[in-house]
């Protein structure tokens, strides 16, 4: 499942760089700190792995 926003996939990364160990968890903000506890690295990966050209910053609910 491919990110909506640059947001999503900027969170992703961040998500996935703690999951990983690359960075602590307390460093993270926001939706990134929901992402690292509830879905796998596989699923973070590719949120994070998203082309961001055409993307819009946000998307609305």
């Amino acid at each position: 499942m491919p990110a909506k926003s640059k947001a999503q996939q900027k969170a992703a990364g961040a998500a996935l760089s703690a999951k990983r160990g690359e960075t602590s968890k307390s460093e993270l903000k926001g939706a990134s700190k929901q992402m690292v506890e509830s879905m796998s690295e596989k699923q973070l990966e590719e949120f994070a792995s998203t082309k961001r050209k055409g993307k819009p910053q946000h998307v609305s609910k």
